[in-house]
């Protein structure tokens, strides 16, 4: 459907990648990883047509369609949103024309060919495509989409002018879905999403005809979606046959692969250099020596890329909290007609971990603001416990960094003495390296002014952290270093984020706003609300019928004490259920690392001997060396099989 061939790009000094070349077939689903910065949004931009690499070049046949959603800067206006929306559906004649022209070089290629197999798979997409485009569909089907991505049915003739930004990146997907192009290209699609829309999309894009290239620092979002992973990584880029996930199993092996295989060729270049400075000396070797030095010279040799130091950020921890660390009474914030929250009772306590999700709109950022005491509420009582500290971060206080100040400077002063050695650390784990340190917050981006932003915040000693949507402008390795921060992090903490994958290890508790309801609780992680909001939906259902009923959720009023202590009893009592099946296999493994190693050991001192053209002249010596060595490597295959089956199985019970 589509190749990249020899593409190279440059800026300056500095290589993004050079030489890239891969395939999208139909139906695949490619993610890009790999850090902020390493090519990967340009080269979206580059297979899209709107920026020109340095050398090589884009291929795809004249029926392939490619359709791209930029991060930002989509903005639309002079339309209501339906009528943009049914603006997707323009290339209709188009999908006819390429219909056509597929259908005849089909009676012309060679079916036995895999480009015949491909012709077939463009085929069956550009006419299940047109079945989509059904005039009688088609009002349908932008409703179904509009609705799937958060516009209620009163929005869609509202003019396109009216909504924010996020807001315009939605019908902006939403036009991109219904067209339906060969080749979808979604750069950070979640960025401006809800949890329930994230779902939704998940959905939409499992069943989506074409073929897909994502880019995304939603971790769950990339395992449930993609089969084949372009990773740049150290100024290369390479290719992985699955999801996210098995790249990085798949990295770490070939790392390991890379490495043993440098050793070996350094043990080979030794013994070489060792014979030629040995002989070096004897005419009678001369010719010897010489043929061995050009070997050596031709040599390709294995080179192992040097990692740099792990970044491990901690936050200072703060002095104790009382127990209660703050207490809402009848909270109440309207904005005009708009009751945006009405009548909220709720008690966040010490060591706290909550995720604030809901819909957009529904109240998660007010009653941020509200808790961060930055924005007042329309009536009710927000009391503060003994000792509360709080240290609130939200996408605006981005804006209000002095744009004059160095980034740097930026965080001097707002630095304790107990974290002045940690400030190049930290800004390292969110991207800011080197000489980037230097820059004046004026020439950032706005993903850079929100990461430093964070990235200040975080330099403050408080015992409550309030953050408001911190993973937008964070790739995935610095989404690690603020979950492990967090993980070690002894106060409380309220997270409003959409990102599953970033919540799931760091909360215990979810707080869902719901428009025109009371908000609820769910105890445990995001992906346990998830189910338990299923099974709310189930119970709604089940009464409707007249059947009896189990909720998953209460109203945020209704947490007790008894409650809290019931909870606390649950967790502990699954802690040492999750100890006690952890233990054993853990046990295993540890032994099976062992046993590896010490046959891997044996192994290598047996290569070494068989190396030795002299070895054999030893008759039984070298025969027993020779079936030593295939009895090791019939025993190791079956044990490393175990590992690996060990180490998915531990790890997903400790994610579990």
């Amino acid at each position: 459907m589509l190749a990249v061939d020899k593409v190279s790009i440059q800026y300056g000094a500095r290589s993004l990648f050079k030489d890239l070349s891969f395939t999208v077939r139909a139906k695949e689903r490619w993610s890009l990883a790999g850090p902020n910065g390493a090519g990967k949004s340009t080269l979206m931009k580059i297979i899209a047509g709107i920026e020109t690499a340095d050398t090589g070049r884009i291929i795809k046949a004249k029926q392939t369609t490619v359709g791209y959603l930029p991060q930002e800067g989509v903005h639309h206006k002079g339309s209501t949103v339906f009528a943009e929306a049914e603006k997707a559906f323009d290339d209709v004649k188009q999908l006819q024309e390429q219909l056509a022209e597929v259908e005849a070089q089909l009676e012309t290629a060679d079916p036995q060919t895999e480009a015949y197999g491909d012709l077939l798979e463009v085929f069956g997409d550009l006419q299940l495509r047109l079945e989509h485009h059904d005039i009688s569909k088609m009002k349908p089907r932008v409703a179904t989409v509009l609705g799937g991505l958060g516009f209620k049915e009163s929005d869609f003739e509202r003019e396109t002018g009216e909504f924010s930004g996020g807001w315009q990146m939605r019908i902006a997907m939403a036009k991109l879905l219904l067209r339906e192009p060969s080749v979808l290209l979604l750069d950070e699609p979640t960025n401006h999403l809800d949890i329930e829309t994230v779902q939704w999309l998940e959905q939409w894009l499992r069943q989506y005809g074409g073929a897909m290239i994502l880019i995304s620092h939603d971790r769950s979002m990339l395992d449930n979606l993609t089969n084949r992973t372009l990773a740049f990584e150290n100024g290369g880029v390479e290719q992985y046959s699955g999801n996210y996930s098995f790249f990085l199993r798949e990295r770490e092996a070939r790392k390991e692969q890379t490495i043993r295989a440098y050793t070996n060729q350094q043990k080979e270049i030794e013994k070489a250099e060792k014979l030629i400075n040995r002989f070096r000396a004897k005419a009678s070797k001369a010719k010897m020596v010489q043929s061995r030095i050009k070997q050596l010279d031709k040599l390709e040799r294995i080179e192992i890329e040097v990692e740099g130091a792990q970044v491990d950020f901690r936050f200072p921890q703060p002095e104790r909290s009382g127990q209660t660390v703050l207490k809402f009474e009848n909270l109440k914030k309207h904005y005009g007609d708009n009751k945006v929250i009405d009548g909220f009772d709720f008690t966040i306590e010490r060591g706290d971990k909550i995720a604030i999700v809901g819909v957009n709109g529904a109240g998660k950022s007010t009653f941020s603001r509200i808790a961060a005491a930055t924005e007042e509420p329309t009536s009710g009582e927000r009391t503060e416990g003994h000792n509360v500290s709080i240290a609130y971060f939200s996408q605006t206080h981005a804006d209000e960094l002095d744009p004059d100040k160095t980034v740097l400077e930026t965080m001097e002063g707002n630095v304790t003495k107990q974290a002045a050695g940690n400030l190049r650390t930290l800004l390292g784990a969110f991207l800011f390296r080197g000489d980037d340190v230097f820059k004046k917050v004026s020439v950032l981006s706005g993903g850079e002014r929100g990461r430093l932003a964070l990235a200040r915040m975080l330099l403050q000693p408080a015992n409550f952290l309030i953050l408001d949507e911190p993973t937008n402008h964070l790739d995935l390795h610095s989404q690690e270093v603020l979950q492990k921060a967090l993980l070690d992090y002894t106060g409380a903490y309220a997270i409003v984020s959409h990102n599953r994958s970033f919540l799931d290890p760091v909360v215990t508790k979810v707080l869902e706003f719901i428009p025109h309801q009371p908000p609820k609780v769910y105890y445990g992680n995001v992906s346990d609300y998830l189910e338990k909001k299923k099974a709310d939906i189930e119970a709604e259902k089940a009464k409707a019928a007249g059947k009896p009923v189990k909720s998953g959720a209460k109203p945020a009023g209704a947490t007790t004490g008894a409650n809290r202590k019931e909870q606390r009893k649950r967790e502990a009592k699954a802690r040492e259920e999750r100890a006690s099946k952890l233990k054993p296999l853990q046990t295993e493994f540890e032994a099976l690392e062992s046993e590896i190693a010490s046959l891997e050991e044996e192994k290598d001192k047996l290569t070494n001997k068989l190396a030795d053209p002299e070895f054999f002249k030893k008759g039984e010596e070298s025969a027993g060396a020779m079936k030593r060595f295939s009895e090791i490597e019939s025993v190791l295959e079956p044990k490393y099989s175990r590992w690996e089956e060990l180490s998915d199985k531990i790890e997903r019970m400790e994610n579990a």
